[in-house]
């Protein structure tokens, strides 16, 4: 049955401009950003079988472009349009987090470096500037490494800290090749780079692991 026959409370569009965003299910929000199915299928049937492909609407917004188009009824075009929904919701996120506002919400912090590392295919690391009263002063991405190792060097943390007269930082780095998950070396480093900006009175106030459907804090953990 096409979404048009159905009830106008259970179609997507209509119910989300009666009950928000929010009360939809994630086939739901994903049939809208389709518009249409294909023969056979309705846009939610054809948004049902891609959430199942894929395991999660993380993962389907992760995909890289061979895995997206070789679902049936997709193609390049879809791709560009899901990446630009991607990196307006980033931007989005981070001219929230530039008004000042954003830092008292650690899900906020948390959505805005999984959107900015969560597709990408080596480990970068990330440092989040901040003033004394939490408003963010600028956004680096500091390092870039391989699929599994990143360098990362103190005293350039240290410059850049100094660089932006910050009184507190927030790291992130990515796991491309598996799980949010802290490893001894990532605790280590961590350590030192507290150590080290210590001595120049800036704070690390929390350091989050990314990988591609989740992402982890050390101060959840007790790590920090």
């Amino acid at each position: 049955m096409a979404i048009t026959d159905w009830p106008a409370d259970d179609r997507p569009r209509e119910k989300l401009l009666q009950r928000g965003a929010a009360a939809l299910s994630d086939a739901e929000l994903v049939a809208i950003f389709l518009r249409t199915g294909v023969t056979g299928k309705s846009a939610v049937d054809l948004a049902r079988d891609m959430l199942r492909q894929f395991g999660s609407l993380t993962a389907l917004c992760s995909a890289d472009q061979a895995a997206f188009c070789k679902i049936h009824g997709l193609g390049q075009a879809k791709f560009v349009q899901l990446q630009a929904v991607l990196e307006m919701a980033q931007r989005a996120l981070g001219e929230t987090l530039k008004q000042g506002v954003a830092l008292n919400s650690l899900k906020s912090v948390r959505d805005f470096l999984w959107l900015r590392l969560h597709g990408q295919l080596r480990e970068v690391f990330v440092a989040v500037f901040v003033d004394a009263q939490n408003r963010v002063l600028a956004v680096e991405d500091l390092f870039a490494g391989t699929l599994t190792h990143t360098s990362v060097y103190p005293r350039e943390v240290v410059k850049r800290a100094l660089h932006h007269n910050a009184a507190g930082v927030i790291f992130a780095h990515n796991h491309p090749s598996g799980v949010a998950e802290p490893s001894r070396a990532d605790e280590l480093l961590t350590a030192n780079l507290k150590r080290a900006l210590a001595l120049v009175e800036v704070s690390v106030l929390d350091h989050f692991v990314v990988d591609a459907d989740s992402t982890l804090s050390f101060v959840e953990r007790g790590l920090l």
